[in-house]
């Protein structure tokens, strides 16, 4: 059976992040034109920039979730090897998609943070046009919620298929009584 207190740990951090990057969504920047006090130009003013601190906080705790797993199961490639059959395909598989969902998780959540840094300092005329406030689109934290929560459960479920063909390795780990006999014959 796969360490509850790892299963338990990587959903607690996991859950934060997905609660981050619902955050950020629901407190992303919104600008709105302002005129100055004389009247002669506009100007952006954006509210709260806190959706940047969420959407960092998301993707921070996400690489410890991704980080702590592949630390306990040593990345899948290294450490003893893993028995032949079903649980090891359903890893490799589980850990492939995993890291997938990871990358475009985080690939939204850092996007969407540093455009939501951005500010705009642009200032028009009233005879130059529209001004054009930039911000962060909506859904940008949306999709990096939902891949945080696709990395979960496929991040968890190769962690127990992991531990069941780890399980049913009967090969020592590295260091302990060697496999084949290497002593001359006498």
């Amino acid at each position: 059976m796969a360490s509850k207190l790892v299963l338990g740990l990587v959903f607690l951090v996991d859950l934060i992040a997905f609660g981050l990057a619902v955050a950020a969504e629901q407190r992303r920047s919104k600008a709105t034109v302002v005129p100055d006090s004389e009247k002669s130009y506009n100007y952006c003013v954006y509210d709260s920039d806190i959706a940047t601190g969420y959407g960092v906080g998301a993707f921070l705790f996400l690489l410890l979730s991704q980080a702590i797993l592949m630390a306990v199961s040593k990345c899948f490639c290294c450490g003893r090897s893993l028995g032949p059959g079903g649980p090891r395909a359903c890893a490799l598989l589980l850990f492939l998609f995993s890291w997938l969902t990871f990358l475009i998780a985080e690939a939204c959540l850092l996007a969407g943070s540093v455009r939501n840094a951005h500010h705009t300092r642009y200032r028009n005329m009233f005879f130059d046009g529209n001004l054009s406030c930039e911000t962060v689109r909506k859904g940008v934290f949306a999709a990096g919620a939902a891949f945080v929560l696709f990395t979960a459960v496929l991040s968890e479920l190769y962690y127990v298929y992991y531990a069941k063909a780890a399980r049913s390795s009967g090969a020592p780990p590295y260091g302990e009584a060697p496999a084949v006999g290497m002593s001359s014959y006498r």
